[in-house]
This record gives structure tokens, sequence and C-alpha cells, in this order.
């Protein structure tokens, strides 16, 4: 019976098979915080859409689009029962979505701001550096959740840089955090980067708030539309702007369905 069977999710990061252990370490994440009865898949694109360890730069995230949508309709095709894009840029999120069936898809982003809401009245958000702000900024304009923001607070560290001396970027997020709560009096923080999975519990300590860890919060948010779909029947739209593309045209087309979709596959079973 379908309500017996597990839930499977996807969590499909588009730079972490470039990182070295980076799906390693999502898999611990998924380990720790997923519901007993979900099986968690780590993936990545293959090589050919890009050895990045960070997708930055919005050319970056035009290069990897391509794998992130045939991920997803990989998935799909699978019958997972959600996927989560593994960016807080959110990349390719909406493109995403056309593609994926009735499977739930969701990102970090967007799924740490309805976490957030839910927690409280007005939330900031750290970011690694200035760089990313304004595109961040447009995601949460976009999903409705501008006039909950207090700020974006950036800590001028890259992505890589997050993991070369763990201390000092503990200091500058703590910081940075301090900010948000005591000068904008934010009431939740989310972290647009981290450097390791649990630090948002060291910073809820120094704060006094919710830290929402962004990968936690897209994992968690993948499974509870999954189990939303799976409970409610609630499946995604297919209507006007969530139109999915014709099959037909994808046949003609092309490069949807070719080759490899992943990069090797880390399992984390239901049990």
């Amino acid at each position: 019976m379908l309500q017996n069977t597990p839930l499977k999710i996807m969590y499909l990061s588009p730079a972490g098979g470039s990182r070295g252990d980076g799906n390693n370490i999502f898999a611990a994440m998924a380990e720790q915080n997923k519901r007993p009865g979900t099986e968690v898949h780590i993936v990545s694109p293959p090589p050919d859409d890009g050895l990045f360890t960070h997708i930055e730069y919005r050319s970056y995230e035009a290069i990897v689009t391509r794998g992130i949508v045939r991920g997803v309709r990989a998935a799909a095709k699978e019958g997972f029962d959600g996927l989560a894009i593994g960016c807080f840029y959110d990349t390719a999120l909406h493109d995403a979505r056309e593609i994926s069936g009735e499977m739930m898809v969701t990102a970090p982003c967007v799924a740490s701001c309805e976490i957030a809401a839910s927690l409280s009245n007005r939330f900031g958000i750290i970011v690694g550096r200035r760089k990313w702000v304004h595109q961040m900024h447009s995601t949460v304009a976009a999903n409705g959740y501008e006039d909950r923001l207090s700020g974006f607070y950036h800590v001028e560290l890259g992505v890589n840089d997050f993991q070369t001396d763990h201390d000092r970027t503990a200091n500058l997020l703590i910081e940075a955090g301090r900010k948000a709560v005591e000068l904008d009096y934010a009431e939740a923080v989310i972290l647009g980067c981290t450097m390791e999975f649990g630090f948002h519990r060291k910073l809820e300590d120094e704060l006094g708030v919710p830290v929402i860890d962004p990968s936690i919060a897209a994992l968690k948010r993948a499974e509870y539309g999954a189990l939303l779909k799976r409970q409610c029947g609630w499946k995604p739209s297919r209507k006007w702007s969530c139109e999915a593309p014709p099959e037909d045209e994808i046949a003609r087309f092309g490069g949807f369905d070719n080759g490899e979709a992943f990069a090797g596959r880390l399992v984390v079973e239901a049990a």
C-alpha cells in the first residue's frame, strides 16, 4: 500500500559532487534530519554540466541549469515524491517545476523563508558575499517575503572560503547575526550559507532566536510537500503558468533524456 512505502526524496546539489566530500556532508545532514520513513538520495549533475565547487555567478548557474532540469526530469521518471535543489539562489527552481510531473520540488531560499515566517514576524538572512544580495533579495521578494525581511548581512566570504578557517567563519557569522537581531530586531535568522551542519544550533545559543539551516529547510520542505501530496492529494498544478512542456516536443527537441543524469548517488535508507 502506498501509504506504507517510504517517501523518496532527492537532494540535488549542483556543486556538491565537485567539492570532495560535499555530497557525503549532505548525506550526513539527511541522516540526522529526515523522518524514519523517508529515503533520501543525494546526487549532483554529471561532469559534462560543469565541475563547479560553487555557483556564485549567474554565468555558472546558466551552465548548471541544464543538469538540474535533466536531473529533476530523471527523478520524476524514477517515481520520487519530492526533490530539493541544493543552492540558496534557488537555481532553476521554476524551470525544474515545469518538468517535475507530480513530484514536489523546492529549494533552500523559498523553503527557509517559509519556515522563518512561520516562526517569527521578521527575519534576517546572513550571506557570504555582497555579490549574492541582489539576486537573493529578488528571490525573497518574488516569493512574497520582502515585508518580513530585516535585511541581508554579508560577511564577505565565498562558498569555498567558509571552509578555510572555521573559527574565523564562526566569529563572522555570529557578528552578522548579532547585527540582525540586536540592531534590526530580527526575530529569526536564516543562514544563506554555512560552514558545517549543526552550526545553526550554536548560533541559536548565541543569538537567542531560531536559526534556519537552508539545506535542512529544503530537505524538510520537500519531505513535507511529499507528505501533503500522499496524505491530502495535493499535487503540483499544471495549469496556466505551471503548464508542463508537451512530451512530443521534448522528444523532438532532444537533450532532456540523453545520457546519465547524475554523477554518482548516495542513498540514506528509510530505516
